[in-house]
């Protein structure tokens, strides 16, 4: 879901700028082992982020970019509105790509002779989670609390413009599963692109997102993934689909729905089917498709955070084409 927010909101700048000091206040420093993704990040706090990391400027008038904290406090306030009555825990983020520099007066030191103060670092791209434990479900055995997080790359926007340009956001709800942390989010739960210049727009278009987002509903479509099986062969069959996707010519593939996953990440989803403790498959070799879908999400920790939420949603579009496919009895390419 692609959208660009406007100014229209009962819930203006006045009172976004009066709410955010009191989030800040309640953001504690969380643990670093509940890692929802992995590949190239480290575990950061919100006090590091805030009182730690320079913020960048737009080059042509020297005004700030939104934060990471800000996004992150704007977020937490979106989630307070929607959800008033409900826990809300602290966030946990991972971040990656620093950008390090140095204040001028130490421009001529070697970098080993640089003192703690001299040296200046912020990190492009940050990704974070919000989990919700009071609103939960249970598919197959397994306990979700609805999660809402957000995903900000530096790298997407142009820094060398005014800061009347869009800044790109990406921000989702879904159900955290708490067996295993993979977060579980479909296409009406993502967008993929927020495009804002100011707070108060990353604000309305947060909102507008969760106001919207039917948990129930989605809840009821994972259930339904835990009704349906395929076999050991039905497996290998879409294994080799999905290798074979990736070096298909591209009038090919635009006849097929996309699908991002890499060679590494069908690397674990094999491994997984046979090893997984929580969902490998049956002895006799067959997997039903929550355990599936989740074999899918667990090998998405591994990508990239500029990758990460969009092959979420991507390994649910796909288990549920195998869905649809085995409960229609229609030809399905993955399985055939």
């Amino acid at each position: 879901m692609d959208i660009l927010t406007d100014n229209n909101s009962p819930h203006g700048s006045k009172h976004i700028a009066a709410a955010l000091q009191e989030v800040v206040n309640e953001i504690q420093v969380v643990p670093s082992n509940q890692h929802f993704i992995e590949a190239n990040t480290v575990s950061a706090t919100f006090n590091e982020l805030k009182k730690g990391h320079i913020i960048p400027v737009f080059i042509k008038d020297n005004e700030p970019v939104i934060s990471h904290t800000e996004f992150i406090q704007t977020t937490i306030k979106a989630v307070k509105a929607v959800f008033p009555t409900e826990t809300v825990l602290s966030p946990v983020i991972r971040i990656s790509h620093p950008v390090k520099g140095r204040v001028p007066e130490a421009k001529d030191k070697p970098a080993k002779a640089l003192k703690e103060h001299e040296k200046t670092i912020y990190y492009e791209r940050m990704a974070f989670t919000v989990e919700i434990p009071t609103i939960t479900t249970e598919v197959d055995g397994c306990k979700l609390n609805l999660t809402v997080g957000g995903i900000k790359a530096y790298n997407l926007d142009n820094l060398y413009n005014k800061s009347t340009s869009d800044q790109h956001f990406k921000v989702f709800i879904g159900f955290k599963n708490m067996v295993c942390t993979n977060l579980c989010v479909a296409t009406d739960g993502y967008l993929s692109n927020l495009r804002v210049n100011n707070v108060n727009q990353l604000y309305n278009g947060i909102f507008m997102l969760l106001k919207d987002y039917d948990a129930v509903e989605l809840s009821r479509l994972y259930g339904l993934f835990s009704k349906y099986s395929i076999s050991e062969r039905q497996f290998a069959n879409l294994v080799g689909r999905c290798r074979m996707y990736r070096h298909m010519p591209e009038k090919k593939k635009k006849e097929l729905p996309d699908l991002m996953f890499g060679d590494s990440q069908i690397n674990t989803v094999c491994k997984d089917y046979y090893s997984d403790n929580s969902f490998c498959s049956s002895p006799d070799g067959s997997i039903n498709l929550w355990k599936l879908y989740n074999l899918f999400t667990n090998a998405n920790k591994s990508s990239y955070v500029d990758y990460f939420m969009d092959r979420n949603v991507n390994a649910f579009e796909l288990v549920s084409q195998l869905q649809h496919a085995l409960d229609s009895s229609d030809d399905c390419w993955y399985l055939n």
